[in-house]
């Protein structure tokens, strides 16, 4: 899965660095923020032991081959700031999903799109993947504005997917086709195999 280069991945004013859980109260910061959390799929978690056992879990994941994450973190400060995610890998598709999850401080400074650029880079360049998706709460609508940015285009819409706060919410599926791999044959697929199998 090459997730020892995703782990050293840097852009213009972030890099992502392995998930540790003597971070614990860096993610636990925004773990524990209800606008954090209210979109991003994980509960709201109260102390920094449930945000303990999310990371540990996290790793098991990534460990298994089925997830791989990166803690995102400020060049300049070295500021833990959030959590980026590519996951449901579909291998003989050759597709899956991202996602990302950043503490609301650090919101509106164009760090969401420098950091799903990074793992757009990644899954088309690194890991030759033929598609990457994203399943987004319509209310949402930063991370939308984000992946729009990043060529992501609407795809489909599940009515009332979501319960959030007693109130129902449309998912938004976006995607995005890897340009050198769109439309190509399964045999040039097949070539990259050994790109993402563990």
């Amino acid at each position: 899965m090459k997730t020892d280069l995703f782990h050293s991945l840097a852009g213009k004013t972030l890099r992502f660095r392995p998930l540790d859980v003597s971070d614990v109260l860096q993610i636990h910061s925004y773990t524990s923020d209800e606008d954090a959390s209210r979109f991003i799929g994980w509960k709201l978690m109260k102390t920094p032991e449930e945000t303990l056992r999310h990371i540990e879990e996290m790793r098991k994941r990534e460990a298994a081959g089925t997830h791989i994450y990166a803690s995102i973190v400020l060049e300049e400060t070295k500021e833990l700031i959030g959590t980026a995610m590519i996951f449901n890998f579909d291998l003989e598709a050759r597709h899956a999903e991202i996602g990302y999850v950043l503490h609301p401080k650090h919101w509106g400074k164009g760090y969401g799109t420098e950091a799903i650029s990074m793992m757009d880079s990644f899954a088309c360049d690194i890991l030759h993947l033929h598609k990457l998706h994203a399943q987004v709460v319509e209310a949402n609508t930063g991370s939308l504005r984000i992946l729009e940015k990043n060529g992501f285009h609407l795809e489909g819409r599940l009515r009332d997917y979501y319960l959030i706060d007693r109130r129902y919410h449309d998912a938004l599926l976006y995607g995005r086709f890897n340009p050198e791999e769109r439309g190509e044959f399964l045999e040039r697929s097949h070539d990259h195999e050994e790109d993402i199998i563990l």
